[in-house]
């Protein structure tokens, strides 16, 4: 099956020139990047700084939040679960982005509350471990895995139903590494309904448009991209970054659930969706949109383009749900 856009999105002349207003503020904007062990820790301090408040936000929209500690198979894991006032109709898997070394569960909330509200699901977000000195990639690799096992097989409230996993930039590929490995350890995924995947880094070795980012990139910085991968990475050449589960890019994918892929076509990450989108689509259904005017980050931006293809990641998801278990 090739990747499809039954529900191409369309953006006016507005919408898009709105776009290219906030692209030429970003422009004047410093990039995320990391150059030493230092810099995550400023940024994450600045993060929880901003987040003071942020669960009274969320029960202001009728939705109770939770934080529990989960093990599966001796690995204990601290998940954040937002719960709305009510049924609902399945489970959201999340796992947030940062390039691995900063982030928290609670930076997705704003999104998991539009999720929650159009949806009708509770969401589990994965608190894993950020890549420091003694906390290797592959312990953010088997928190995601923990959280997804628990939610998968453990006891709880939340059994049965169907799952939708979501990740963004990091969170895209350990989403999509901890799908390959439950589907190996478990033998397949029936309990996935689906993927949201937005823009996220499939090859640690830098795939081509990676190679090619410079400057003028939006938001990420485009020259030190491969140098930061390096050093989440240390020790290890392109060739050894390259294989799966590190590069889910090129693991197995048989067995996937479908998959809704989302990449700007500004993003220096661009190429990394379009080849998965690519091979994912040789297994199961996936609906890729390559928005124009979009650079890395850009569903958390306040412009119509985010809102357009927020509003289509809402509709598939629901969609999914409501097709789940059927033929």
């Amino acid at each position: 099956m090739d990747p499809t856009d039954t529900h191409a999105l369309h953006f006016t002349q507005a919408e898009l020139a709105g776009a290219r207003a906030f692209n030429a503020k970003l422009a004047r904007m410093p990039r995320f990047r990391i150059r030493n062990r230092f810099t995550p820790l400023l940024y994450q301090g600045l993060l929880r700084v901003s987040q003071i408040g942020a669960d009274r936000r969320s029960r202001r929209h009728g939705v109770a939040v939770e934080t529990r500690r989960v093990g599966w198979g001796g690995h204990q894991v601290m998940l954040r679960i937002l719960r709305p006032d009510g049924p609902v109709r399945g489970v959201v898997l999340d796992i947030h982005g940062g390039g691995w070394a900063i982030g928290n569960a609670a930076m997705d909330d704003q999104l998991n509350l539009g999720l929650i509200a159009a949806c009708d699901v509770a969401v589990v977000s994965v608190e894993y471990r950020l890549v420091r000195a003694g906390s290797p990639l592959q312990a953010a690799m088997d928190d995601c895995f923990a959280a997804a096992m628990w939610l998968v097989r453990g006891e709880h409230d939340f059994a049965g139903l169907p799952i939708v996993l979501v990740g963004e930039s990091a969170g895209g590929h350990l989403g999509a590494a901890t799908l390959q490995r439950v589907r190996d350890e478990t033998g397949g995924l029936a309990r996935f309904a689906g993927a949201l995947l937005y823009y996220g880094v499939y090859d640690l070795a830098g795939s081509a448009s990676v190679r090619a980012a410079g400057r003028d990139t939006l938001v990420l910085d485009g020259p030190g991209m491969l140098d930061a991968m390096r050093l989440l990475t240390p020790g290890m050449s392109d060739a050894a970054r390259r294989r799966a589960p590190l590069s889910p890019l090129f693991g197995d994918l048989a067995g996937m659930p479908s998959a809704l892929m989302v990449v700007g076509a500004l993003d220096p990450l661009l190429d990394d969706t379009l080849a998965m989108a690519g091979r994912w689509g040789e297994v199961a259904s996936v609906e890729l949109h390559r928005v124009p005017e979009a650079p890395h980050g850009f569903v958390r931006f306040p412009t119509p383009v985010a809102a357009k293809v927020l509003a289509r990641s809402r509709d598939w998801v629901r969609e999914r749900l409501a097709g789940f278990g059927s033929p």
